[in-house]
């Protein structure tokens, strides 16, 4: 059953994208990860390729952060997924929302890029077209009409709507620190979103005196 949700949230899955040869990800997963800058140059010498060539394969430095991000964001909420399993309803979509939150704030690597290059962080992260965003987005749909489809969780605002309110509610605490000059705050990002949709919800909601 668990795996079949993940396959419902996540239909591309956990695994590298195909787009991207092998050995360029995995040195750029390996650069991401020690805290390095990504750059193009130095991973074209260290794959033992021109950068011409690198940039044929895998596009330009930020496609290919871009895949990375979202590469990672699969996989946590993958874990997350796993993790909220006996759960239904709000309940899982807000365990499932804030443990990939709570994951994303404490990623030492996304915090290290976040400081370096505000700029590029907060373009494939929010971006309305990036991997990351858009990627997030959709998956989020998922988990909702995945629990709506049970009858666990049911609302009168439409799937879409829902998910791009959560997403943007998330991104405003999780990078507040870059966008706003304030220190992030996931706790308040969960009860934030806990109360839209708990206040949302039709199947649960008690009945008016």
């Amino acid at each position: 059953m668990t795996e079949n949700d993940i396959r419902a949230v996540l239909p591309e899955g956990t695994g590298p994208p195909a787009m991207v040869p092998g050995p360029i990800f995995a040195a750029a997963i390996d650069a991401f990860v020690a805290g390095q800058r990504l750059d193009m140059r130095s991973l074209a010498r260290r794959i033992g390729v021109a950068r011409a060539t690198l940039y044929r394969r895998a596009g330009n430095r930020e496609q290919l952060l871009d895949q990375v991000l979202w590469w990672r964001a699969r996989r946590l909420l993958a874990d997350q997924i796993r993790v909220s399993a006996d759960l239904t309803g709000t309940d899982r979509i807000s365990a499932v929302i804030g443990g990939v939150l709570r994951a994303i704030g404490a990623d030492r690597p996304v915090r290290m890029l976040l400081e370096s290059d505000p700029e590029t962080a907060l373009r494939i992260l929010t971006g309305t077209h990036s991997l990351v965003h858009v990627g997030m987005a959709t998956a989020l749909e998922n988990l909702i009409d995945l629990e709506r489809g049970r009858g666990a969780f049911d609302a009168s605002l439409d799937t879409p709507t829902l998910a791009f309110a959560i997403v943007r509610v998330s991104e405003g605490f999780l990078y507040s620190d870059v966008i706003a000059d304030r220190a992030p705050d996931i706790s308040r990002a969960v009860t934030v979103i806990e109360a839209l949709l708990r206040g949302l919800d039709l199947v649960n909601r008690a009945p008016v005196p």
